[in-house]
C-alpha cells in the first residue's frame, strides 16, 4: 500500500513491530524483519528513500531502488503489511516541519560529513512512528550513530515505541551489508573490507591491554594499506555520547568511514568489552 489513508485502515490497534527501510533489501533487513516477526504478532515495513536525509550532490537519484524484488522477498519472509509512500504522501504540498536533535550525537562524524542529514532522519522516523504506531522499532547497528539519534529523540519527545538496535549483519569476508555496495566495481568489493580490518585491529590492540592511542595507530595502519580509501575519520568513541575517548570505558565503539571512488561506507564495531 501507498497512501496513508491505506496503512491507517490496515493497522492493528497494538502489537506493531516495524522496520523502516530505505528498500533495495539485503540479508541485514531481513535480520531485523526477523527480529521483528520474533516479538510481535504483526510486522510493518516502510520503503521509502527519504530525499531529506541526502545532500546536495549525494546520491539520491541513483540510489538503488526495486520494489517489486522487495516486496517479493518481505512476502517470502512473512512480512504483515508494507508500506510504500511516495514523496507527495510523506511531504504533501505545504510540508514544513523539520525534527532536529541537537547536541554532539548530530553534529559530530556522519552529521560533520554530512550536514542536515540527521534532521532528515529524524523528521522521517518521527513521522512514520506517528503514522505506523509501533510498539517496536528495529535499526540496524551498522548505522550506529542514526540507531543513537533516533533512541534521543524518543525519548526527548515520549514517542510510545521500543527502539531495538540489531547487530551488523556481514559477508564473510567481514564487509558490513548495505545497499550501496552494488555501486562497488568487482576490483573495489576486494579492497573493502578494509574498513572492518581496520576496526578488528583496534579492538586486538585493546584486548592486548594497549591505550586508544595504539588503538587508533593500528586502525590507521590498516586503511593505508588502501590508499584508493579516502578516509573521513576513523575513532574510537563512548558508545552512548560518540564523544572521542582518550582512555577506555567499557563498550567503546570504533568507527570509520570514507571514499571509495564509486561509493561511501561505513562501519563500527564495539573494541573494547
Amino acid at each position: 500500500m501507498s497512501t496513508v489513508a491505506e496503512l491507517r485502515a490496515a493497522l492493528p490497534r497494538e502489537g506493531v513491530g516495524f522496520v523502516p527501510t530505505m528498500g533495495y533489501l539485503h540479508r541485514g533487513h531481513l535480520a531485523l524483519v526477523e527480529r521483528a516477526r520474533r516479538e510481535n504478532p504483526f510486522v510493518v515495513v516502510s520503503i521509502f528513500v527519504n530525499p531529506l536525509q541526502f545532500g546536495p550532490g549525494e546520491d539520491y537519484h541513483r540510489y538503488p531502488r526495486d520494489l517489486e524484488r522487495d516486496r517479493a522477498l518481505l512476502q517470502e519472509a512473512g512480512v504483515d503489511l508494507l508500506f510504500a509512500p511516495g514523496v507527495e504522501e510523506m511531504y504533501p504540498e505545504g510540508f514544513a516541519t523539520r525534527v532536529q536533535v541537537e547536541g554532539p550525537l548530530t553534529a559530530l562524524w556522519e552529521g560533520a560529513v554530512r550536514p542536515g542529514h540527521f534532521q532528515g532522519v529524524a523528521t522521517v522516523v518521527a513521522r512514520l512512528f506517528l503514522l505506523v504506531q509501533p510498539q517496536r522499532a528495529y535499526f540496524g547497528e551498522k548505522d550506529y550513530q542514526q540507531l543513537l539519534v533516533v533512541r534521543r529523540m524518543v525519548r526527548d519527545l515520549g514517542f510510545p515505541v521500543e527502539v531495538v538496535g540489531v547487530p551488523t549483519v556481514r559477508e564473510e569476508d567481514g564487509l558490513a551489508l548495505s545497499s550501496r555496495n552494488v555501486y562497488l566495481s568487482p576490483e573495489t568489493r576486494k579492497k573493502a573490507p578494509v574498513l572492518y580490518r581496520a576496526l578488528l585491529a583496534m579492538r586486538e590492540v585493546a584486548l592486548k591491554g594497549g591505550s586508544v592511542a595504539e588503538a587508533l595507530r593500528a586502525g590507521e595502519g590498516v586503511l593505508a594499506e588502501v590508499p584508493e580509501f579516502r578516509k573521513d575519520y576513523l575513532a574510537i568513541v563512548h558508545p552512548e555520547t560518540l564523544l572521542p575517548l582518550s582512555d577506555w570505558v567499557a563498550g567503546a565503539r570504533g568507527i570509520v568511514a570514507g571514499r571509495f571512488p564509486e561509493a561511501r561506507l561505513i562501519d563500527n564495531l564495539e573494541v573494547y568489552p
